[in-house]
């Protein structure tokens, strides 16, 4: 069985910055949200963004994104944060405008910030994303 690396330079690109930023805003909006007493679908959609983001993170942290090659992790990644986007935008305005009290206020505006993180995310994975460019080894030299 092969050894898994870890990936240290991942944590120092902006990709590696902006996972950590993301799932460290979407745990403070979970906390705001379970804290708060508010709706159980925001504090639901805020935990599965934190345990989903740790999963990508230690996918490319570990380099597993090399090691499951059958899978074109980068767009997994970006339907992911497509997907959280427009859920963040709906929950988090609603949270927002229903503002039961100060914690679901904090934990709406958290998520409206994750939701900017998202679409950060997403411009960044399509910079990184070329079709024309061969995905690894096995991939013919033009």
């Amino acid at each position: 069985m092969a050894r898994l690396e870890v990936d240290r330079a991942f944590l120092r690109s902006p990709r590696g910055s902006l996972k950590i930023s993301r799932t460290l805003v979407a745990l403070a909006a979970l906390i705001c949200f379970v804290a708060s007493g508010s709706h159980e679908a925001y504090g639901a959609l805020a935990g599965m963004e934190t345990g989903i983001n740790v999963l990508f993170l230690l996918l490319y942290l570990l380099k597993l994104d090399a090691r499951m090659w059958f899978l074109f992790w980068p767009l997994a990644d970006i339907l992911n944060s497509v997907i959280a986007a427009l859920f963040l935008l709906v929950v988090s305005l609603f949270a927002i405008i229903i503002k039961t009290n100060k914690g679901t206020l904090a934990g709406g505006v958290l998520g409206l910030v994750l939701l900017v993180l998202c679409l950060v995310d997403v411009i960044l994975l399509c910079k990184k994303i070329s079709l024309d460019k061969p995905r690894g080894r096995s991939a013919p030299a033009k």
